[in-house]
């Protein structure tokens, strides 16, 4: 269970990565990362240049000056943060639970904002509401994505605590029964942002 948001040091391997594909700029840097969320997370501003700056005074990034572009500042990768990648690779490889968990997470709370008689959340005037279908909307735009990029979706009948025991961990998640019956669809929780695979 987690007990804040993204895991720590998540933008940090981000740049890291996109500054290995090519020198780039912190605005540019900022878009690419909302793309690859599909449209639903870009950092703030403020969070991405410290980064650079950071990056720069550690050796692992390297202001460059572009001829075409004389007041943008570019940054590249320098051998020693590369080196530093591959240890943020092995750390970020170790974080997949922390994705699911602020998945799953935020998955529930748009359940319970929709069933929970706790909650009276005003309809919205926007084009999204707390509800059934909108919560299939979510799920299918998942199934949609699961399915361009890994191939055909299969329903997994396992519950929480039978799929971790058959991926050799020790303890699943912390569920209740209704949750444990919504995750009969753990991959269901993350959107892309709306759109047709």
């Amino acid at each position: 269970m987690r007990k804040s948001g993204p895991p720590r040091g998540l933008i940090s391997y981000i740049v890291l990565e996109l500054l290995e594909e090519k020198p780039r700029y912190g605005y540019e840097i900022l878009k690419e990362i909302t793309d690859i969320s599909g449209g639903h997370w870009e950092p703030s501003y403020g969070s991405v240049y410290p980064i650079l700056y950071k990056f720069e005074d550690e050796g692992y990034a390297e202001r460059i000056e572009r001829e075409d572009e004389p007041d943008r500042k570019y940054f590249a990768l320098t051998d020693e943060g590369r080196e530093h990648l591959t240890e943020k690779r092995r750390e970020v490889g170790g974080k997949a639970r922390d994705f699911a968990d602020v998945i799953l997470g935020f998955y529930h709370m748009y359940v319970a904002f929709s069933t929970d008689e706790r909650f009276h959340v005003d309809p919205s005037d926007d084009d999204w509401h707390f509800d059934d279908e909108y919560s299939g909307w979510i799920a299918e735009q998942v199934i949609r994505h699961h399915e361009r990029d890994f191939g055909e979706f299969e329903r997994i009948p396992d519950t929480p605590e039978e799929f971790h025991a058959r991926h050799g961990e020790a303890t699943a998640p912390d569920t209740d029964e209704d949750e444990a019956a919504d995750d009969d669809q753990p991959d269901k929780a993350a959107t892309d942002g709306g759109t047709n695979a």
